[in-house]
């Protein structure tokens, strides 16, 4: 057996095993149709529906990317959407799952976000976290990960929990990362209503290795196929004067003793064992960046040995790379659009 065998049965062994001890269960939540809490929000024809309304597939393309936003302002609550992500040579192309207040509040916005960033082809697509409040933009809290699987080969759900007290960012409803409310946070914990953001975009001059290689038009459309979608928060009403916190009194209580909102051990442990082989960077061991360490860092002294001063792994993560042969350029377009394809469920 070839060392290249050896380490994908090892990979593969090591992602069945986190997954089993996580036993993860699909959080107890209907999701809704796309009509029922998204509307475009640019790139409106870049921009394909289902026949059911249960599926969005967002391109970009020489012309255009394109993205989609709630209807409404949240405070606090679990967002989620299952996503499959572009497949074939993806430099330079983002696709984001975020939450965000930036178009009201442009100097002090608060977000949080989920960011897929392509790559060339037999690399893998990394993502990112990252945690913003109150305009905080200069002390960003990024993380970045391989996963442990391909993210374009199916869709995959991808959960931002978000409360008064804490943060939790959940992939298959395994927690990857929590962050929790301290009042050495201060106006860095995100604290104003939110809405939720889909979004696809070049970006070419910075996604794949600091801008090194740069979106490929000959390989569009890139798509990305977005169902599955939930908005379980505190929907704000505008007519209402009230302050959010008083509005959502009771959804914040109902929020509260959901299985989503609870971090029991096992999910400690699964979180704990995703970071430890899946995390590629983060902030907290960022010395260079970040010569003063941040409140909400509870560094380990075990863990920091992991990481150089740039905050980088020294060994990084080993991907999942999904090889598939395209017997042409149409058949690949055809493939990234037909709404007949069963990635919708």
């Amino acid at each position: 057996m070839t060392a290249t065998a050896t380490a994908t049965i090892a990979a593969a062994v090591l992602v069945a095993w986190l997954f089993a001890v996580a036993s993860p269960t699909a959080f107890n939540v209907t999701p809704i149709s796309f009509d029922g809490g998204y509307t475009p929000l640019f790139g409106e024809r870049n921009i394909v529906r289902s026949p059911d309304g249960r599926t969005v597939k967002i391109l970009l393309n020489q012309y255009s990317g394109s993205g989609f936003i709630s209807s409404a302002l949240y405070y606090h609550g679990l967002f989620s959407a299952s996503i499959k992500l572009p497949t074939d040579y993806t430099a330079g192309v983002v696709v984001a799952f975020y939450m965000s207040n930036g178009d009201i509040f442009e100097k002090n916005h608060d977000e949080l976000d989920f960011e897929f960033l392509g790559n060339i082809k037999g690399k893998q697509w990394r993502i990112q976290t990252n945690v913003y409040g109150n305009g905080s933009t200069s002390r960003g809290r990024e993380e970045r990960y391989q996963l442990p699987f391909d993210p374009t080969a199916e869709a995959h759900h991808y959960s931002i929990l978000w409360t008064s007290s804490t943060i939790i960012f959940y992939i298959d409803e395994i927690p990857i990362r929590e962050v929790v409310r301290s009042e050495a946070m201060g106006g860095d914990f995100p604290a104003k209503p939110m809405s939720l953001y889909a979004t696809i975009w070049d970006a070419s001059n910075w996604a794949t290795s600091g801008g090194k290689y740069k979106v490929n038009y000959k390989y569009a459309p890139f798509v990305s196929a977005f169902s599955h979608f939930i908005l379980k928060g505190c929907r704000l009403d505008p007519i209402q004067q009230l302050p959010a916190a008083e509005q959502c009194r009771l959804a914040e209580a109902e929020t509260a003793i959901s299985d989503y909102a609870m971090m029991n051990v096992e999910k400690r442990v699964a979180m704990q064992r995703f970071r430890q082989h899946y995390m590629s960077y983060s902030f907290c061991y960022d010395e260079l960046r970040y010569p003063k360490l941040f409140p909400d860092c509870n560094v380990a002294e075990s863990e920091k040995d992991r990481f150089w001063n740039s905050g980088d792994a020294k060994i990084q993560p080993r991907a999942v790379v999904r090889r598939r042969r395209w017997n042409s350029r149409r058949d690949r377009v055809r493939s990234r659009i037909d709404f007949n394809e069963h990635d919708e469920e």
